[in-house]
This record gives structure tokens, sequence and C-alpha cells, in this order.
């Protein structure tokens, strides 16, 4: 069976319901960029004060929070677990760029 098989008021409701998840992914890569503009300004404060580019306290703390926001909005927490390790590691990278741009003098 091909898409253009399926009855008219499901591909109705199946063109409605793409579009909803078009539109929640459009909200994630929002979500996700003001996220990483945050993170960026953490990067600089650690960068500026010598601090780590990673906090594992932090991680873990978040971790548990995301885990539990998962479980209370019937979401597989592992799966929110490993999109923040990976967010997270992309974060890490960040940072250690911006303190190996912080030391030898360069914008980041």
């Amino acid at each position: 069976m091909t898409t253009k098989d399926i009855d008219e008021s499901v591909s109705t409701e199946l063109n409605r319901l793409r579009e909803s998840i078009d539109n929640i992914d459009a909200a994630v890569v929002h979500m996700l960029a003001e996220r990483f503009k945050c993170t960026q300004q953490v990067g600089h404060l650690k960068a500026a004060h010598h601090l780590p580019p990673a906090d594992p306290a932090r991680e873990s703390r978040q971790i548990a929070r995301l885990r539990q926001l998962a479980e209370n909005a019937h979401l597989d927490p592992a799966f929110a677990e490993k999109l923040l390790n990976f967010i997270v590691a992309e974060v890490i990278r960040h940072h250690e760029r911006i303190a190996e741009e912080s030391a030898t003098g360069q914008d980041a």
C-alpha cells in the first residue's frame, strides 16, 4: 500500500499530525539554540576564571533531574539521559574550545 492508496480522511489526519511534528521539531531546534547561547556564556565565564570545562557534579544533578522530568512526562528516562549526555558532550567541547582560545588570546 502506498500513501496515495490511503483513505482521504486518514491522509488528512496523517498530514495534520506530521505538521504538528514539524512544528515541534522547529521548536526543539530553537530551544537548543537558546540553550547553547547560554552555555556559550557559561564557557566564557569559566574560561575567564580558569574553571574546568566539565562539571561532573552538575552533570549528575542534571541527569537525575532530567530523568525525573522524563518520567513525569511519560518519556523513557534512558532516552532523556542519552539526549542530555549528547548535548553535554557538545557543550564541553565548546567550553574546551573557548578555554583554548582564551588561553591563546583569540576571540571565540
